[in-house]
């Protein structure tokens, strides 16, 4: 995908900060390659610094992560079967002019070959439900070897689109009256987390993924810990982005219990089902550790 032809705005120094901020999002989702961060302070007539400061603190990303997170959507929905009828066809509906480039970008941004991405839940069948919960809707699945998906949201259509997403080549199937079983253990959990989960699960991910939602587990109700904390904790405390973005991409809510991870402030953010519901989950596991 070629760079547009880019026209400043003249006006820049006229528009808020947010509206600044708004059009450095769509240059990030619109050009390719992904301008500079000089470029763009250039164009929004900021410093490097401010545009960087400014632009986290709108969205919580830098404007790399920003472009990099934009393209990762992009890939992901290209490799979903009903888009794209290859892996190669899916480069170009995603963007990309040349296939080694995308090779070379999508595994960093999938977690693993794009190949791999594609074929998630070939040979799976996946049992699922849905439910109401005192967080909203949630949504459970399970392989055979244990609950894989544990989704929170307001809407269970985007739910169920979700989890067809995660596992494009599984075969999905409603679940039976046997099956709400496993879906009240899950409720159960929601609303007195002390009590713990004894449902085995399934976690799927990438090795190093795995590595941390493992190290999630181990966090008790009631406690919390920061990124880098974890990241020390795991025994490496380089890596804290990396466990960071591991955390994010948990699939299997309040069960691998990433809303215990906070900033190193230890403010509330970064919550995929809303933060909302983090802060929620921490009151109330707080709470029946202080009766308890």
């Amino acid at each position: 995908m070629s760079r547009p032809a880019h026209t400043a705005a003249p006006d820049t120094e006229m528009l808020s900060m947010d509206e600044r901020m708004a059009q450095c999002c769509r240059w990030l989702e619109a050009e390719d390659p992904v301008p500079s961060l000089d470029e763009l302070a250039q164009r929004l007539r900021l410093s490097p610094w401010q545009l960087h400061r400014s632009f986290k603190r709108a969205t919580g990303l830098t404007p790399k992560a920003y472009a990099k997170a934009h393209r990762g959507q992009h890939v992901r929905a290209a490799l979903q079967p009903q888009q794209s009828s290859s892996v190669t066809d899916a480069a170009y509906l995603s963007g990309y002019e040349a296939s080694s480039s995308f090779y070379k970008d999508a595994p960093a941004m999938l977690g693993m070959a794009p190949q791999t991405y594609r074929q998630r839940g070939r040979h799976q069948s996946i049992r699922f439900a849905l439910a109401e919960c005192s967080l909203g809707s949630l949504l459970v699945a399970s392989t055979q070897q244990g609950v894989c998906c544990v989704l929170l949201g307001d809407d269970p259509q985007q739910l169920i689109e979700d989890l067809q997403q995660r596992f494009a080549a599984a075969e999905l199937i409603g679940a039976d009256g046997q099956y709400e079983q496993t879906v009240a253990q899950v409720v159960a959990l929601i609303e007195q987390p002390r009590l713990g989960l004894t449902l085995p699960l399934d976690i799927q991910g990438t090795a190093f993924q795995q590595r941390v939602w493992q190290a999630l587990q181990k966090i008790p109700a009631g406690q919390t810990l920061s990124y880098s904390e974890l990241a020390r904790q795991m025994g490496m405390p380089q890596s804290t982005r990396a466990v960071a973005s591991a955390v994010a991409a948990n699939p299997i809510a309040v069960a691998v219990p990433c809303h215990r991870v906070l900033r190193n402030d230890g403010s509330i953010s970064g919550y995929r089902w809303g933060v909302e519901r983090k802060r929620a989950l921490l009151l109330r596991e707080a709470q029946q550790r202080n009766s308890a």
